[in-house]
Formats: structure tokens, sequence, C-alpha cells
């Protein structure tokens, strides 16, 4: 589950070294890894090896030598004169038998299979000249890629295209994933992504310490509530969802249902007068209590037992949502922003993120879309990780910035980027559901950034669940599949 950066696995590589494993020894079982899984993409035909001049091109050597050794018909093609190739690339190059081309579109052909060892992860310069035509006549060949280590044009920090980028059907990275075979739009590009291992031992981790996960039920299953045969409503928690007027209830009831589905005991739905009657008539497991004021609002709250609030999902942007906010965060329970009470606070985030770093509760959560994102944080340079991290400093709150790549990061540097989210939540609605997901989850005691996760990534397996079609109200429908599945990988009898 842990996904280094490009300098974290240098730092890897070298531990690895440093404890007695050569480092040409690194490269030959990665070139070989890539070999195993070329023979397996392409069990007869041509192979071609495109090889850039530094380490990525050395494995792509050893690829070759170790097809051709197998008895495959293999081509190499080479970005530079292989005289100017130095260390484990040079030994590697060494080692091929073969014609070495030089790299051209037409020098491509007609093969089965490309395995793109042009460049490695660490590129971080854009594509030009004969590097960017090869690989656009790559893309236009028709034959399947193997990508070595990361698709050739892709930064590995990042995600992003440095003006052009391989279309892999397939990458085989090496010991742990990076954040550009999560991060879009270098997910993207990856295909299949295998990760290979070359002997570097885990413990390696404990000096490097990553802060960066894939979202995925290893990073918080020590967290996750599982409810007991003696338990009962109350221990699970109460959350509260914030509603809207009359014109604008619908988002709040998708949190409130989605809150009880995920596992909270009790959810009530707080509603103005006005909307009353529309949300009792909507709601039958779901709880509706009237608040029109914050001081109706602040004396609901003095129920300890309410231990969990959703405010934004259609709550709109008034002085109402701003002044509810601030009474939750004087409360000190846990609470998830959304929508509306973040875009309450467009004109002053200021006020928004001093109050959260004031308050005594548990850390705030705050689940911004992108569009929400900058009218809170502005435009902030660097990768969506990078942006997440540093939004989640400025505002003390866990953020979740969501999207096919969704990022939940924490004050503390902690991040997850979560890649299960399917095109069918990219659906009016599906955004509220994951906040209440979220609330239910801090209605059991979850800590927030754990809360954060498993929320999104419920959200995203519940989109797999139902599949074509999704509409916002199915996703809480699925939520029982899906937890039914989890206790199965987690080995939880239900």
């Amino acid at each position: 589950m842990e996904v280094l950066t490009v300098s974290e696995m240098m730092r890897a590589d070298e531990a690895a070294i440093a404890a007695g494993t050569p480092r040409f020894r690194l490269m030959q079982r990665a070139g070989e890894a890539v070999a195993r899984v070329a023979a397996e993409m392409a069990p007869a035909g041509p192979i071609l090896v495109v090889a850039g001049r530094g380490n990525n091109g050395g494995d792509g050597f050893i690829a070759a030598r170790a097809l051709a050794t197998a008895g495959r018909d293999v081509s190499v093609i080479l970005l530079c004169d292989p005289q100017t190739l130095k260390g484990d690339a040079a030994l590697a190059a060494d080692g091929w038998n073969g014609a070495v081309l030089p790299c051209s579109p037409d020098a491509i052909g007609r093969p089965s299979l490309i395995i793109d060892a042009l460049f490695g992860a660490g590129l971080d310069r854009e594509v030009k000249g004969d590097p960017h035509a090869v690989i656009e006549a790559m893309n236009a060949n028709g034959a399947p890629i193997l990508s070595v280590d990361l698709p050739s044009g892709v930064r590995g920090d990042s995600g992003d295209i440095l003006g052009v980028a391989v279309n892999a059907t397939r990458t085989v990275t090496f010991f742990r994933r990076k954040p550009a075979h999560l991060l879009l739009p270098g997910r993207i590009h990856c295909g299949q992504v295998d990760v290979a291992d070359i002997g570097i031992s885990d413990s390696v981790l404990n000096d490097i310490r990553p802060q960066t996960f894939e979202n995925v039920p290893d990073l918080w299953a020590d967290s996750f509530s599982v409810p007991q045969v003696d338990g009962h409503k109350y221990a699970r928690g109460h959350a509260l969802v914030v509603s809207g007027d009359l014109a604008s209830t619908g988002a709040a009831r998708l949190a409130a249902r989605a809150a009880l589905r995920a596992g909270a005991g009790l959810v009530t739905l707080v509603s103005p007068m006005d909307a009353l009657a529309i949300n009792a008539a909507a709601l039958t497991a779901v709880m509706v209590r009237v608040s029109d004021s914050v001081q109706q609002f602040t004396e609901l709250l003095n129920d300890k037992r309410l231990n969990s609030i959703v405010i934004g999902p259609g709550a709109g942007v008034t002085e109402r949502t701003r002044s509810f906010v601030r009474a939750a965060l004087n409360e000190g329970r846990g609470l998830v922003l959304d929508a509306d009470a973040l875009t309450s606070f467009a004109q002053d985030p200021g006020a928004l993120f001093g109050a959260i770093k004031n308050q005594s509760g548990p850390q705030v959560v705050l689940t911004p879309h992108d569009g929400e994102f900058r009218r809170l944080f502005g435009e902030l340079e660097g990768s969506k990780l990078q942006c997440a991290r540093a939004a989640a400093q400025t505002s003390g709150a866990i953020i979740v910035l969501k999207g096919a790549d969704t990022v939940v990061a924490s004050p503390d540097a902690r991040a997850s980027i979560a890649a299960n989210a399917p095109p069918w939540l990219a659906t009016a609605g599906s955004g509220d559901v994951l906040a209440g997901i979220v609330g239910g989850m801090l209605a059991q005691h979850v800590p927030a950034f754990e809360a954060a996760c498993i929320g999104v990534w419920l959200h995203g397996e519940a989109g797999h669940a139902f599949g074509p079609g999704l509409i916002a109200e199915d996703l809480p429908e699925v939520l029982p599949e899906v937890f039914r599945n989890l206790y199965d990988e987690l080995g939880v009898g239900y």
C-alpha cells in the first residue's frame, strides 16, 4: 500500500545496495521481471525494445537478452549512440549480442509487442525532438506496449504528461508504486500495473517512512469499525445531517441515508421548519428535527450523544450555514464540511481555517471538488497530492480532494490516493453520499483521516458494485454488498 516518490525509491535502491545486493543485480532482476510479463503478453511474434540512455534503457537491454535467450525474435532500438552509455546501462548493453538500431519512428516496424524502456520515473523535462516522434509512432503503431517502471513521458511524482507520453497496455514497476501510477492523467497511460519483487527488503521502509499510500483496506483495517454482537445503536454513534430549505432537501437526505447505511446507529436530519413536511414524508429510519436558528441548533447539540455532524449538502450558501458550522466547531464534534458549507466561506476562508484550528474536538474533514477547492485555497502549484497536502496544512483539516483519483491528506503529511473510482460516480448527488458515508464513520468513532479514507474507498466500491446506470440514490443501497465483501476480505464473520 506504500507509495514511494522518485527520491524515496532511489533511497530504497541505495538501502538494498548497502545491505549487500549489487546495483547491477537489481537491474538484472528488473529486466527479467519485464521479460516475464512481455512473454505473457506476446506468446509469439517479434518483440521490439525501445531503450533510452539511462537505467530504464538498461532494464530494457536485460529484458531483450532474457527474451532472446528464451528463443524469441527481439530487436532493440536505442535513443543514443551506444558508446555514450554509462554505468549499469552500459554493462546491460554489453550483454546484448544483437543489433542496436538508431531510434527513429521508421525503425519500429510491426512487432507483436513494444517494450517501452525510454525514460524512467525521474523524467523532469518536456519530451521533444526524436523521442517525441518515437513515442507518437509507438502509440500509433497498434501493437500492445509494455512500459518499464512508468510510461515514458509521465512525471513520476505527479502523473503529469511532459509533452507526450506512451499509452501503455501494461506497466511493470518495482518494489512499490509511485504517485504517477495512481494520479491522473498518468494512471490512464499505465494500463494494468504489475509491481515486481526485485529483492528489496520491506525493512528499508523503516528508514524511508513513506507518508503516501494507496487507499486500500490494508491502510485502515485496524481502524475500521465492525459491529459487535453485544453492541447497540447508541454505541454506533448518532450522526446529524443539516438540511437546506424547501427547494434543496434532496442532497441532505442522500447524505443522511448514506450515514445510516455506513453504520451510524442513529441519524437525524436537521431541517428548517418550511422543509419539515417534505423531509419527514421522505424519510423513515432517519429522524427529523426542526432547527431554523443557530440557537436551536446549539440547543440540539447539548445532547452529547450526537457525535457526528455533516453540513453542506443542499444546506445553502447562507449565514445560517456559516453559523451552524461555527456552532458545530465550538461543540467539538466529528464534523464533515461539504459543498455549500465550503462555498459559504469562500469570501473569508481564513475565518473557517482559524475556527478549525481553534476547535478542541476531532479533526474536521473537508470534502471539496476542484471548484470548491479553488474557492477556498486559490490556485496552488504542484501535483494534486502536493495541493491537497498544502491545503491540509493551511486549514488544519483532513482534506478529501475529490475526483477519479481522490486524495485524502492530513496536516501531519499522511496522504492516500484512491484508484477504485469508476466513471459511474460522476453523477449528481454522488458527493453528498460520500459526505454522509464519512459522517457515518465518524459517528462510529473512527479517526478522521481513516474515516475519510474508508469513506472514499467504500464510495468507489459501491460504484463498481452497481455499475452502469448508477444514480446517487443507488449508492447507499449497494453498501451492504460492499460491506459483506469487505468483511470476507478482513476475515470478519457476519
